[in-house]
């Protein structure tokens, strides 16, 4: 079983090579993490090329969980992070992995669930991917030879969260309770919104249709929603359809 400890799933997305899965396990345990969900795995899962290089983290790697897409390794948390190496033309916020964790412990402390999504180890996250993740956290490294392999990505931000946890757990009364909305709320809405604005005519000229989508997903994900929030944005949009049909 997971530990008690409150702390971030780290999800792996399309990981293309069992070694890199049992390296990443290692580089969490080293900081205590246990909390790895798996998105389709290139080689199937469970893969034994994995476990040697867990090196005594097996234990992650039984317990990992496997989804088929992105939205179910993160439609339960409310914060999604990430990483990626180079420019994307989303508008989110972007920190480095020390910053980054800092504002992942923060929100832990107040009850929220919190993701961090590493792409293949070849290219890295879609577009599609990184347009359901909140913000984005890029790490400072040489322009000219900007490429970290998965578990040297999963070890800097491992090594980041277990520093602010500890500053954060330090002041943890501090920080008041929210109902922050899930990442499946959040999609929810989305959907909500892009349903009625198709019936509207709003998705126009046809071929500009998906990039106008891809925006305004990005835009939902990037805003901190509580569940009031998004129940609030659904009666909105009800209430102008139900305004609409009696004009």
């Amino acid at each position: 079983m997971p530990s008690e400890t409150r702390q971030p799933s780290f999800v792996l997305v399309r990981p293309q090579m069992a070694q890199n899965i049992g390296s990443a396990a290692r580089a969490m345990w080293n900081f205590g993490l246990d909390r790895m969900r798996l998105v389709s795995p290139r080689d199937g899962w469970p893969n034994a090329d994995s476990v040697a290089m867990a090196s005594g983290a097996g234990r992650l790697l039984d317990e990992a969980v496997l989804s088929e897409d992105v939205a179910g390794a993160v439609g339960d948390c409310d914060l999604v992070f990430a990483t990626t190496a180079r420019s994307r033309g989303l508008t989110k916020p972007v920190y480095s992995p020390e910053e980054a964790m800092r504002v992942a412990a923060e929100r832990i402390a107040q009850g929220g669930k919190v993701a961090v999504m590493f792409g293949p180890e070849r290219a890295g996250l879609e577009n599609a991917d990184v347009a359901q993740a909140n913000a984005l956290i890029s790490v400072p490294v040489n322009p000219e030879f900007p490429s970290l392999n998965l578990a040297q990505c999963v070890l800097l931000c491992s090594y980041e969260w277990r520093r602010a946890s500890g500053a954060v757990e330090a002041r943890r009364d501090e920080l008041a309770g929210a109902a922050w909305a899930s990442a499946i709320e959040v999609e929810k809405l989305a959907e909500h919104y892009e349903e009625r604005l198709e019936e509207a005519g709003f998705f126009f000229p046809e071929h500009k249709a998906p990039a106008m989508k891809l925006t305004l997903r990005n835009l939902w994900s990037r805003m901190p929603f509580t569940s009031e929030d998004v129940r609030t944005l659904h009666g909105v949009m009800r209430q102008m359809v139900r305004w609409k049909e009696r004009g």
